[in-house]
Order: C-alpha cells, then sequence, then structure tokens
C-alpha cells in the first residue's frame, strides 16, 4: 500500500473503532499476530489483548470519540496525535465511574504490513487523565 493509503486505512479504522464504536473493525484493522508495545502493558500484547482492551474502554466510556490531529507515514508506518474525550460511566482499570467527561491525548505509531496493522507503539497521557478524575491532584500552581 502507498503512504497514502496507509493512512486512509489509520483514518478509517480508527473511526470505525473509536468513533462509531465498531469491535468487528478490529478484527478487520489489526493482523492476528499483531504485537503491541504499551507503557501500561508489562509484556507485548497480543491480538486478543488489544481487543479486550478496546472492548473494557469503550464500555467505560461509551461516548468516547478519537480525533486524529496529526497523521504522518513513512514506510510501512503510520503515526498520529490523537484526542479523546468520553464520559467515564464505568469501572475502568479499578476507577468507578466518575461521570466526568475524562479527555485522554496520547500518539501512536502503527506498522502496517499485508493491508493489515501488525504493530504498534504507544504513548499516551495517563496521569492526565487520573488528575481530571480526580484521583491524583493537579501539580501546585496548575
Amino acid at each position: 500500500m502507498s503512504l497514502e493509503e496507509n493512512k486512509a486505512f489509520v483514518r478509517e479504522a480508527m473511526d470505525e473503532i473509536w468513533n462509531k464504536h465498531n469491535l468487528a473493525a478490529v478484527d478487520k484493522a489489526f493482523a492476528q499476530d499483531f504485537v503491541g508495545h504499551d507503557p501500561a502493558s508489562a509484556k507485548p500484547q497480543t491480538f486478543g489483548d488489544r481487543k479486550d482492551n478496546i472492548a473494557t474502554y469503550q464500555k467505560a466510556f461509551p461516548d468516547v470519540q478519537c480525533t486524529i490531529d496529526d497523521l504522518v507515514a513513512e514506510g510501512d508506518k503510520v503515526a498520529f496525535r490523537w484526542t479523546a474525550p468520553g464520559t467515564h460511566q464505568g469501572e475502568f482499570q479499578g476507577l468507578p465511574a466518575t461521570n466526568k467527561v475524562l479527555t485522554l491525548t496520547g500518539t501512536t505509531i502503527f506498522r502496517i504490513a499485508g493491508g493489515k496493522i501488525a504493530e504498534s507503539w504507544e504513548s499516551y497521557d495517563a496521569l492526565g487523565m487520573l488528575q481530571q478524575a480526580g484521583v491524583v491532584p493537579p501539580p501546585p500552581g496548575a
């Protein structure tokens, strides 16, 4: 696939998964031998781990929407910076629902192989989300 095709593929996959809440789109977008590198995970994620994580997040934040703020591609990789606000309506990683709109921001790099997402590297502001939830106090002067 060309760079533009890879970018369009990622944009469509993220829209289907996060904005249309189409969990079946994970099967279409991610390779079965997918490997995910996430700072919150002690080991690389598998395809099943990623699908379970998405389902858990969508359950806790049923109105989540993801905006791709920047999108660049080079070789077999697509990188994007994103913003994802959602109302925290269900338990998430041990945190009971706050009914607050929490906004998670981050950057993701996908490696595309065979027309699917084969590997990912994630970086996101988990601390900022915990501060928004009221679990962690904001820094002095904020």
